[in-house]
Protein backbone atom coordinates (compact mmCIF):
# COMPACT_ATOMS: atom_id res chain seq x y z
CA UNK A 1 0.00 0.00 0.00
CA UNK A 2 1.57 3.29 -0.63
CA UNK A 3 2.21 5.64 1.69
CA UNK A 4 -0.45 8.34 2.46
CA UNK A 5 -0.35 11.69 0.94
CA UNK A 6 -1.02 14.93 3.02
CA UNK A 7 -1.29 18.41 1.77
CA UNK A 8 -0.93 20.75 4.47
CA UNK A 9 -3.38 24.13 3.61
CA UNK A 10 -3.71 27.06 5.10
CA UNK A 11 -6.73 29.51 4.39
CA UNK A 12 -5.51 33.26 5.13
CA UNK A 13 -8.17 35.91 6.65
CA UNK A 14 -6.24 38.98 7.28
CA UNK A 15 -6.17 43.09 6.23
CA UNK A 16 -5.08 44.76 2.99
CA UNK A 17 -3.58 48.18 3.35
CA UNK A 18 -6.20 50.33 2.55
CA UNK A 19 -3.60 53.26 1.94
CA UNK A 20 -1.19 51.40 -0.39
CA UNK A 21 -0.80 48.57 -2.71
CA UNK A 22 2.99 48.03 -1.78
CA UNK A 23 1.66 47.45 2.09
CA UNK A 24 -0.59 44.89 1.14
CA UNK A 25 1.77 43.11 -0.96
CA UNK A 26 3.83 43.31 2.32
CA UNK A 27 1.19 41.59 4.34
CA UNK A 28 0.97 38.81 1.71
CA UNK A 29 4.23 38.10 1.70
CA UNK A 30 4.66 38.11 5.52
CA UNK A 31 1.51 35.78 5.28
CA UNK A 32 3.48 33.07 2.90
CA UNK A 33 5.87 32.96 5.51
CA UNK A 34 3.86 32.83 8.50
CA UNK A 35 2.06 29.65 6.69
CA UNK A 36 5.39 28.18 5.81
CA UNK A 37 6.78 28.53 9.20
CA UNK A 38 3.97 26.12 10.24
CA UNK A 39 4.56 23.39 7.39
CA UNK A 40 1.75 24.98 5.28
CA UNK A 41 2.22 23.72 0.95
CA UNK A 42 -0.54 25.54 0.17
CA UNK A 43 -1.85 29.42 0.81
CA UNK A 44 -5.03 30.60 -0.38
CA UNK A 45 -5.79 34.68 0.03
CA UNK A 46 -9.30 36.27 -0.12
CA UNK A 47 -10.77 37.26 -3.01
CA UNK A 48 -9.17 40.36 -5.01
CA UNK A 49 -6.49 41.14 -2.01
CA UNK A 50 -4.38 42.94 -3.84
CA UNK A 51 -4.63 46.15 -3.28
CA UNK A 52 -8.19 45.46 -1.48
CA UNK A 53 -11.71 44.27 -2.91
CA UNK A 54 -13.55 47.28 -3.89
CA UNK A 55 -15.60 47.99 -0.69
CA UNK A 56 -16.49 50.99 -1.74
CA UNK A 57 -18.82 50.68 -4.94
CA UNK A 58 -21.00 48.46 -2.21
CA UNK A 59 -21.65 51.23 0.03
CA UNK A 60 -21.07 53.94 -2.73
CA UNK A 61 -23.99 54.91 -5.88
CA UNK A 62 -22.14 55.25 -9.01
CA UNK A 63 -22.24 58.55 -9.60
CA UNK A 64 -19.97 58.90 -6.32
CA UNK A 65 -17.65 56.20 -6.37
CA UNK A 66 -15.27 57.68 -9.79
CA UNK A 67 -12.50 58.84 -7.34
CA UNK A 68 -12.44 55.38 -5.72
CA UNK A 69 -12.45 53.59 -8.94
CA UNK A 70 -9.80 55.93 -10.20
CA UNK A 71 -7.47 54.95 -7.39
CA UNK A 72 -8.07 51.56 -7.51
CA UNK A 73 -6.80 51.97 -11.24
CA UNK A 74 -3.89 53.21 -10.36
CA UNK A 75 -3.14 50.69 -7.61
CA UNK A 76 -4.27 47.61 -9.68
CA UNK A 77 -2.08 44.64 -10.29
CA UNK A 78 -0.78 44.43 -14.04
CA UNK A 79 -0.02 40.85 -14.59
CA UNK A 80 2.74 39.70 -15.41
CA UNK A 81 4.65 42.83 -13.24
CA UNK A 82 6.11 43.07 -10.48
CA UNK A 83 3.07 42.35 -7.92
CA UNK A 84 3.57 39.03 -9.11
CA UNK A 85 7.16 38.79 -9.69
CA UNK A 86 7.52 39.49 -5.55
CA UNK A 87 4.80 36.66 -5.21
CA UNK A 88 6.23 34.07 -7.52
CA UNK A 89 9.58 34.70 -5.94
CA UNK A 90 8.44 33.81 -2.50
CA UNK A 91 6.10 31.13 -3.28
CA UNK A 92 9.75 29.54 -4.70
CA UNK A 93 11.49 30.57 -1.99
CA UNK A 94 9.25 28.86 0.06
CA UNK A 95 8.41 25.72 -1.97
CA UNK A 96 4.42 26.71 -1.67
CA UNK A 97 1.75 27.01 -4.05
CA UNK A 98 -0.07 30.60 -3.21
CA UNK A 99 -3.84 30.90 -4.65
CA UNK A 100 -3.84 34.97 -4.81
CA UNK A 101 -6.79 37.00 -6.00
CA UNK A 102 -6.08 40.25 -7.10
CA UNK A 103 -7.43 43.67 -9.15
CA UNK A 104 -6.16 42.99 -12.35
CA UNK A 105 -5.42 45.82 -14.79
CA UNK A 106 -5.60 45.71 -18.46
CA UNK A 107 -5.80 49.01 -19.98
CA UNK A 108 -8.56 50.48 -19.85
CA UNK A 109 -10.56 47.58 -17.74
CA UNK A 110 -9.99 46.26 -14.60
CA UNK A 111 -10.58 42.72 -14.00
CA UNK A 112 -11.60 40.14 -10.73
CA UNK A 113 -8.75 37.48 -10.71
CA UNK A 114 -7.47 34.76 -9.52
CA UNK A 115 -3.89 33.53 -9.77
CA UNK A 116 -2.00 30.33 -9.13
CA UNK A 117 1.52 30.18 -8.87
CA UNK A 118 3.28 26.58 -7.73
CA UNK A 119 5.60 25.78 -5.80
CA UNK A 120 8.70 26.54 -8.03
CA UNK A 121 7.12 30.56 -8.89
CA UNK A 122 5.32 29.64 -12.34
CA UNK A 123 2.12 31.70 -12.51
CA UNK A 124 0.50 28.46 -13.72
CA UNK A 125 -2.90 30.24 -14.10
CA UNK A 126 -4.55 33.32 -14.19
CA UNK A 127 -8.28 33.40 -14.79
CA UNK A 128 -10.89 36.36 -14.23
CA UNK A 129 -14.07 35.96 -12.94
CA UNK A 130 -16.51 35.26 -15.36
CA UNK A 131 -19.41 37.68 -13.82
CA UNK A 132 -19.02 40.57 -11.16
CA UNK A 133 -21.78 40.17 -8.95
CA UNK A 134 -24.01 43.38 -8.53
CA UNK A 135 -22.34 46.42 -7.51
CA UNK A 136 -18.97 44.73 -8.85
CA UNK A 137 -20.46 45.07 -12.48
CA UNK A 138 -19.67 49.35 -12.08
CA UNK A 139 -15.53 48.24 -11.02
CA UNK A 140 -15.00 45.26 -13.27
CA UNK A 141 -14.69 43.37 -16.78
CA UNK A 142 -16.48 40.25 -17.63
CA UNK A 143 -13.65 36.91 -17.46
CA UNK A 144 -14.30 34.37 -19.75
CA UNK A 145 -14.20 30.46 -19.79
CA UNK A 146 -10.50 30.11 -21.16
CA UNK A 147 -9.73 30.36 -17.29
CA UNK A 148 -12.14 27.28 -15.78
CA UNK A 149 -9.33 25.70 -15.82
CA UNK A 150 -7.86 22.86 -13.29
CA UNK A 151 -3.97 22.87 -12.77
CA UNK A 152 -1.95 20.39 -11.86
CA UNK A 153 0.88 21.54 -8.85
CA UNK A 154 3.04 20.38 -6.90
CA UNK A 155 0.47 19.46 -4.24
CA UNK A 156 -2.40 18.09 -6.73
CA UNK A 157 -4.73 19.07 -9.13
CA UNK A 158 -5.87 22.37 -8.39
CA UNK A 159 -8.95 24.80 -9.03
CA UNK A 160 -10.47 28.29 -8.03
CA UNK A 161 -13.76 30.28 -8.27
CA UNK A 162 -14.37 33.84 -6.57
CA UNK A 163 -17.26 34.15 -4.25
CA UNK A 164 -20.71 33.82 -6.17
CA UNK A 165 -18.94 31.72 -9.17
CA UNK A 166 -20.11 29.20 -6.37
CA UNK A 167 -23.80 29.80 -7.40
CA UNK A 168 -22.76 28.92 -10.74
CA UNK A 169 -23.04 25.18 -11.33
CA UNK A 170 -21.80 25.34 -14.29
CA UNK A 171 -19.07 26.68 -13.85
CA UNK A 172 -18.69 24.53 -10.65
CA UNK A 173 -19.30 21.62 -12.83
CA UNK A 174 -16.55 22.92 -15.51
CA UNK A 175 -14.23 22.17 -12.68
CA UNK A 176 -15.56 19.18 -11.32
CA UNK A 177 -14.94 17.44 -15.13
CA UNK A 178 -11.21 18.33 -14.98
CA UNK A 179 -11.46 15.90 -11.63
CA UNK A 180 -10.18 18.59 -9.18
CA UNK A 181 -8.62 17.46 -5.91
CA UNK A 182 -8.33 20.98 -4.04
CA UNK A 183 -10.46 23.67 -4.57
CA UNK A 184 -9.78 26.99 -3.74
CA UNK A 185 -12.82 29.65 -2.86
CA UNK A 186 -12.25 33.16 -2.38
CA UNK A 187 -14.83 35.54 -1.51
CA UNK A 188 -14.67 39.32 0.26
CA UNK A 189 -15.10 39.20 3.89
CA UNK A 190 -16.34 41.93 6.32
CA UNK A 191 -20.11 42.54 3.88
CA UNK A 192 -23.68 41.85 4.22
CA UNK A 193 -23.29 40.19 7.63
CA UNK A 194 -24.06 36.58 9.47
CA UNK A 195 -26.37 35.51 7.10
CA UNK A 196 -23.43 35.94 4.17
CA UNK A 197 -21.53 33.50 6.17
CA UNK A 198 -23.64 31.13 6.91
CA UNK A 199 -24.59 31.02 3.37
CA UNK A 200 -20.82 30.31 2.55
CA UNK A 201 -20.76 27.62 4.76
CA UNK A 202 -23.34 25.85 3.02
CA UNK A 203 -21.82 26.48 -0.18
CA UNK A 204 -18.06 25.43 0.22
CA UNK A 205 -19.02 22.63 1.90
CA UNK A 206 -22.01 21.32 -0.70
CA UNK A 207 -19.10 21.72 -3.57
CA UNK A 208 -16.76 19.10 -1.56
CA UNK A 209 -19.22 16.89 -1.04
CA UNK A 210 -20.31 17.21 -4.88
CA UNK A 211 -17.02 17.25 -6.60
CA UNK A 212 -15.35 14.82 -3.86
CA UNK A 213 -13.09 17.06 -3.73
CA UNK A 214 -11.52 19.40 -0.14
CA UNK A 215 -12.31 23.27 -0.32
CA UNK A 216 -9.73 26.16 1.08
CA UNK A 217 -11.78 29.59 1.38
CA UNK A 218 -10.40 31.91 2.25
CA UNK A 219 -12.12 35.23 3.12
CA UNK A 220 -11.02 39.08 4.12
CA UNK A 221 -11.07 41.45 7.46
CA UNK A 222 -11.57 44.91 7.86
CA UNK A 223 -11.13 46.69 10.74
CA UNK A 224 -13.37 49.26 12.48
CA UNK A 225 -11.23 52.49 11.60
CA UNK A 226 -11.11 50.79 7.94
CA UNK A 227 -14.58 50.67 8.47
CA UNK A 228 -15.19 54.10 9.30
CA UNK A 229 -12.69 55.48 6.30
CA UNK A 230 -14.72 53.57 3.61
CA UNK A 231 -17.76 55.31 4.60
CA UNK A 232 -18.65 57.72 8.02
CA UNK A 233 -22.59 56.52 7.82
CA UNK A 234 -22.95 54.38 10.56
CA UNK A 235 -25.73 52.93 8.93
CA UNK A 236 -23.71 52.16 5.98
CA UNK A 237 -20.96 50.38 8.37
CA UNK A 238 -23.51 47.73 9.15
CA UNK A 239 -23.37 46.71 6.12
CA UNK A 240 -19.12 46.38 6.05
CA UNK A 241 -19.33 43.79 9.14
CA UNK A 242 -19.33 40.09 9.61
CA UNK A 243 -19.66 37.66 6.42
CA UNK A 244 -16.04 36.45 7.06
CA UNK A 245 -15.77 32.56 7.33
CA UNK A 246 -12.62 31.56 6.52
CA UNK A 247 -12.47 27.75 6.56
CA UNK A 248 -11.03 24.32 5.57
CA UNK A 249 -13.92 21.49 4.59
CA UNK A 250 -13.43 18.01 3.24
CA UNK A 251 -14.94 15.96 0.55
CA UNK A 252 -17.13 14.28 3.29
CA UNK A 253 -18.52 18.25 4.02
CA UNK A 254 -16.58 17.76 6.89
CA UNK A 255 -15.09 20.82 8.53
CA UNK A 256 -11.18 20.10 8.95
CA UNK A 257 -10.50 23.10 12.01
CA UNK A 258 -13.04 25.68 13.69
CA UNK A 259 -13.40 28.02 10.76
CA UNK A 260 -12.50 31.54 11.45
CA UNK A 261 -15.12 34.73 11.47
CA UNK A 262 -13.37 37.14 13.36
CA UNK A 263 -10.30 39.04 12.90
CA UNK A 264 -7.25 37.92 11.65
CA UNK A 265 -5.88 34.94 11.20
CA UNK A 266 -5.22 31.52 9.05
CA UNK A 267 -6.89 28.18 9.08
CA UNK A 268 -4.20 25.57 8.80
CA UNK A 269 -5.16 21.80 8.37
CA UNK A 270 -4.10 18.34 6.76
CA UNK A 271 -5.72 17.34 3.73
CA UNK A 272 -5.30 13.66 3.52
CA UNK A 273 -6.11 13.20 -0.22
CA UNK A 274 -7.34 9.65 0.53
CA UNK A 275 -10.62 10.88 1.44
CA UNK A 276 -10.87 12.04 -2.22
CA UNK A 277 -10.94 8.45 -3.51
CA UNK A 278 -13.15 7.32 -0.46
CA UNK A 279 -15.99 9.83 -1.11
CA UNK A 280 -16.24 9.32 -5.05
CA UNK A 281 -15.83 5.26 -4.19
CA UNK A 282 -19.69 6.57 -3.31
CA UNK A 283 -20.51 9.16 -5.85
CA UNK A 284 -18.88 10.49 -8.60
CA UNK A 285 -20.71 13.36 -10.07
CA UNK A 286 -18.39 13.10 -13.55
CA UNK A 287 -17.93 9.09 -13.50
CA UNK A 288 -19.76 6.29 -12.35
CA UNK A 289 -22.93 8.73 -10.56
CA UNK A 290 -22.69 10.60 -14.05
CA UNK A 291 -25.32 10.27 -17.25
CA UNK A 292 -23.38 11.68 -20.45
CA UNK A 293 -25.93 10.26 -22.59
CA UNK A 294 -28.60 12.44 -20.63
CA UNK A 295 -27.16 15.64 -19.43
CA UNK A 296 -23.81 17.16 -20.54
CA UNK A 297 -21.86 20.36 -20.74
CA UNK A 298 -20.62 22.51 -23.40
CA UNK A 299 -18.02 25.23 -22.82
CA UNK A 300 -16.77 27.63 -24.68
CA UNK A 301 -13.05 27.97 -23.64
CA UNK A 302 -11.71 30.24 -26.09
CA UNK A 303 -10.50 33.71 -24.70
CA UNK A 304 -12.75 36.47 -25.25
CA UNK A 305 -11.08 39.12 -27.65
CA UNK A 306 -12.62 42.04 -29.57
CA UNK A 307 -10.41 41.24 -32.77
CA UNK A 308 -10.47 38.11 -35.31
CA UNK A 309 -7.38 38.27 -37.43
CA UNK A 310 -8.05 37.45 -41.03
CA UNK A 311 -4.34 37.16 -42.68
CA UNK A 312 -5.07 35.15 -45.35
CA UNK A 313 -7.36 36.91 -48.24
CA UNK A 314 -6.71 35.01 -51.33
CA UNK A 315 -9.57 33.97 -53.23
CA UNK A 316 -10.57 30.24 -52.38
CA UNK A 317 -12.42 27.54 -54.34
CA UNK A 318 -15.88 26.07 -53.40
CA UNK A 319 -14.65 23.38 -51.43
CA UNK A 320 -12.37 25.40 -49.45
CA UNK A 321 -14.63 27.84 -48.77
CA UNK A 322 -16.57 24.53 -46.62
CA UNK A 323 -13.60 23.51 -45.18
CA UNK A 324 -13.39 26.15 -42.97
CA UNK A 325 -17.13 27.20 -42.63
CA UNK A 326 -17.97 27.52 -39.12
CA UNK A 327 -18.88 24.72 -37.36
CA UNK A 328 -21.48 23.81 -35.02
CA UNK A 329 -21.56 21.24 -31.81
CA UNK A 330 -24.76 18.87 -32.45
CA UNK A 331 -26.54 16.88 -29.69
CA UNK A 332 -25.11 13.95 -28.89
CA UNK A 333 -26.27 10.94 -30.53
CA UNK A 334 -27.57 8.03 -28.96
CA UNK A 335 -24.56 6.41 -28.03
CA UNK A 336 -23.35 9.78 -26.26
CA UNK A 337 -20.82 10.93 -28.59
CA UNK A 338 -21.46 14.28 -29.70
CA UNK A 339 -21.22 14.81 -33.10
CA UNK A 340 -19.78 18.05 -35.50
CA UNK A 341 -21.28 19.23 -38.37
CA UNK A 342 -20.36 22.08 -40.74
CA UNK A 343 -22.54 24.72 -40.48
CA UNK A 344 -23.31 25.74 -44.00
CA UNK A 345 -26.69 27.81 -44.10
Amino acid sequence: MSAPRIVRAAAIQIAPDLESADGTLARVLAAIDEAADRGAQLAVFPETFVPYYPYFSFVQPAVRMGADHLKLYERAVTVPGPVTQAVAERAKARGMVVVLGVNERDHGSLYNTQLVFDADGRLTLKRRKITPTYHERMVWGQGDAAGLKVVDTAIGRLGALACWEHYNPLARYALMTQHEEIHCAQFPGSMVGQIFADQMDVTIRHHALESGCFVVNATGWLSDEQIQSITPDATLQRALRGGCHTAIVSPEGVHLAPPLTEGEGMVVADLDMALVTKRKRMMDSVGHYARPELLSLAINDRPATTTVALHDTSPRSTADEHDHAPRRLQPATDDGAAVVRLATG
